[in-house]
């Protein structure tokens, strides 16, 4: 049964009732006159094939209320682009596939490209920065739901109850963080927030003092779900890291941007499992361990904007201490583990916190040697203000896309 306290800055918006999902779908269809919705979807071709996807596709046919899904196809030839068209026509709302290795929106990163105001490299966060960009082009949604498509227990609800914060007119929030508790089957999952961010943000905070940012960070359940929504004026200012920190990325925009009191964040399901990535012990640039590396660098940088000051010495205390604290945090979670009766690996698990305290260095040695990196693409206001006429040329290059290969 959920609870009702509240944590830190960020009101929490819990599931205490189990209110039926109908009920909720009920009151979003008549939201939906004043506030049309949208759904953006991140997706990789392979994951065409997989069930997860399958069974998120049919579930969405059920859903009542969209007024657009906008699925942002990556690693797609022009015979599989053609292959997802006919994938995702089960949907019965108006939707629009993003064929982002497509001729016609390759042309336009190009251009893009000359005005170094491209993502400087491929993965998630550049997929989620064009869908946006087609959602400002279109202007069929008010309210925007984000949610990845390998997520293997998806129910509807989570769609729902992650919509519902942005999209009611009653609420003043224009960002919410979708959170669930990560248990799969009988073991703990979610091991970067639980292994390394909530141990490095303690550890950040013990180190550089108070931090209003560092607070708001650990006043969320989950900061790396992939889960969340806004309001579609947000995407306008919205810089979107292009690595694997853009969680954490969009958590520091929204600091940035908006007081706490507009921000929020909702428990979307009982249950959540997805795709695991592996640890990756044997190469830092894949899997968890580049991830843990990309997310410290956001930290370092965003705490960097805030006038702390890091040096070789400082950032080898950071990772002694986080390592210190996240041992901690095993032991708290192997306590957890036995009294619900999950099975729990004491070895992987400091294996895995030896690996993150080399990245947390590993990390820190990048940032003090690149002081110019910029790993934000930038907003689609200053992309507006370069190419008045961009969002006309994204919508168009979908619109032909679409039009030539879906007959």
């Amino acid at each position: 049964m959920g609870d009702f306290h509240q944590t830190g800055m960020i009101t929490t918006l819990h599931n205490i009732a189990k209110r039926p999902v109908d009920a909720m779908e009920a009151e979003l269809n008549q939201f939906k006159t004043t506030r049309p919705m949208s759904l953006v979807l991140p997706s990789l071709y392979s994951e065409l094939a997989g069930e997860a996807l399958a069974n998120i596709v049919n579930e969405l046919t059920r859903v009542p209320y969209l007024n657009e899904i906008v699925i942002g196809l990556d690693r797609a030839n022009r015979d599989e682009y053609q292959h997802a068209l006919t994938y995702f026509k089960q949907l019965p709302q108006y939707h629009r596939v993003l064929w982002n290795d497509g001729p016609r929106l390759m042309a336009i990163d190009a251009q893009l490209q000359s005005l170094g105001l491209a993502p400087n490299q491929l993965g998630k966060g550049r997929n989620v920065w064009y869908c946006f960009g087609y959602v400002l082009a279109s202007g069929r949604g008010m309210s925007v739901a984000l949610h990845d498509c390998d997520i293997v227990t998806y129910h509807r609800e989570l769609l729902a109850r992650l919509i519902y914060p942005v999209a009611n007119p009653a609420f003043n929030y224009e960002f919410c963080k979708g959170f669930y508790a990560r248990v799969a089957t009988n073991k703990m999952g979610g091991r970067v927030s639980r292994l390394f961010v909530t141990p490095l943000l303690r550890t950040l905070k013990k180190i550089c003092g108070y931090s209003e940012y560092l607070e708001y960070l650990d006043s969320f359940r989950y900061p790396l779900a992939g889960e969340f929504s806004l309001r579609t004026d947000v995407i306008n200012d919205l810089r979107i890291p292009s690595d694997w920190g853009l969680e954490i990325g969009v958590l520091s925009e929204m600091h940035r941007n908006y007081a706490t009191n507009r921000l929020c964040q909702v428990d979307i399901a009982d249950i959540y499992d997805h795709k695991h990535q592996d640890t990756s012990t044997e190469d830092a640039d894949k899997g968890l361990s580049k991830m843990s590396t990309d997310i410290a660098k956001a930290l370092f940088r965003k705490l960097a904007t805030n006038g702390e000051v890091f040096s070789t010495e400082k950032i080898r205390t950071i990772k002694a201490t986080y390592y210190r604290i996240a041992l901690d945090f095993v032991d708290t979670y192997h306590n957890d583990a036995l009294i619900n009766g999950l099975g729990y690996d004491r070895h992987i698990e400091e294996a895995t916190v030896e690996l993150f305290a080399q990245n947390v260095m590993r990390a820190g040695e990048f940032f003090l040697e690149n002081p110019m990196d910029r790993p934000f693409i930038p907003s689609w206001n200053r992309v507006i203000s370069a190419i008045p006429d961009i969002l006309t040329q994204l919508k168009q290059a979908v619109e032909d896309d679409h039009r030539e290969f879906s007959a």
